[in-house]
């Protein structure tokens, strides 16, 4: 018993010193803008949308963040800038010349807004010096979180933290976001260790050793997601507050436990299993750390079952299409 408890603590020694608490805070006071364009009187709904919802803790900087322009000429510099966001009505897009926006080398979001159309939006968001096409009802989180929100924030790639911290409206979509990119990694470091641990001989000696970092690798990577995840809602980052989720983070400790059996009955498609668990696992320590800052209480066990399962089935969808194409290159 003593010898189980001095390894958990050893094991999070090595977790905690490997998570890098400094570059978390550094990453909410990244700078970035957006630039609003338009109709001056939809430009100021958006703006107090996107600064809404703070509860007392939105930076004094906030504001600074969202800088109106003239669709017609180029901002004075565009140094920092993530994304342009042109508002109007029907009709108000034709005829703009939008090549000083397009110049600018990033995401153009034309958004119309207009009580009676039908909702549309393309299926991703638009390219560095291309532009997407948005319409909606409203000015509102309702309308935009579809896809404008989702969009814009992929838009924001980089600096999902300084936006959630500055612009709490977009805060769930920029925790989503680290969250899914941080489960793609997890995949990643599973389902290569998995690949070591099938290799004759190899796998014997090199195997275990590649398991036992990934436990570390992911287990690292899902404890800084919640700080990240913390962040955005306005929590300093310190590890001395990962007790309030330690059991999302166990949860996912477990599932990887569960995936090196697995992988080890079942050679080739347990390389996908692995992978596929990592991902879920992680999926649900961010979606669940989310939960938490948004209700102020852990997710309920049915529910984070749910999502896992759900998780998991997206993830073994991409791991096996990975294996498909791993075998048909040889």
């Amino acid at each position: 018993m003593k010898s189980t408890v001095l390894g958990g603590a050893d094991f999070l020694r090595r977790i905690r010193s490997g998570i890098d608490v400094m570059s978390i805070r550094a990453e909410s006071k990244r700078p970035f803008r957006i630039f609003l364009c338009g109709d001056l009187a939809l430009v100021g709904e958006l703006r107090a949308l996107l600064l809404s919802g703070g509860d007392g803790m939105t930076p004094s900087d906030a504001a600074a963040t969202l800088e109106t322009v003239f669709a017609g000429g180029p901002p004075a510099s565009a140094q920092d800038a993530k994304a342009v966001v042109i508002l109007g009505r029907p009709g108000d897009h034709e005829g703009v010349d939008l090549a000083p926006m397009l110049a600018l080398k990033v995401p153009l979001f034309r958004l119309t807004v207009h009580p009676e159309l039908e909702p549309s939006h393309p299926l991703a968001a638009p390219d560095r010096g291309k532009i997407g096409d948005y319409a909606a009802r409203a000015l509102s989180a309702a309308e935009l979180r579809s896809a404008f929100f989702p969009h814009l924030v992929q838009a924001c790639s980089g600096v999902e933290v300084a936006v959630a911290r500055r612009l709490p409206v977009l805060r769930e979509f920029c925790a989503a976001k680290l969250t899914r990119d941080c489960a793609r990694r997890t995949l990643t470091i599973a389902a290569a260790s998995a690949v070591l641990d099938h290799v004759p001989l190899a796998g014997l000696i090199i195997g275990p050793i590649a398991s036992a970092g990934d436990m570390f690798a992911i287990t690292g990577m899902q404890m800084a997601l919640v700080l990240q995840v913390g962040a955005c809602y306005g929590r300093d980052p310190d590890l001395q507050h990962l007790w309030e989720l330690l059991p999302v983070i166990g949860g996912g400790f477990g599932w990887r436990a569960l995936s090196r059996e697995l992988s080890g009955f079942i050679p080739v498609a347990g390389i996908a299993i692995k992978g596929a668990i990592a991902y879920a696992g992680t999926i649900v320590v961010g979606e669940g750390a989310t939960f938490f800052y948004e209700h102020g209480r852990q997710m309920s066990a049915s529910d984070a079952a749910h999502l896992y399962e759900e998780a998991k089935e997206s993830a073994m969808t991409f791991a096996r299409e990975m294996v498909a194409r791993l075998r048909n290159r040889k």
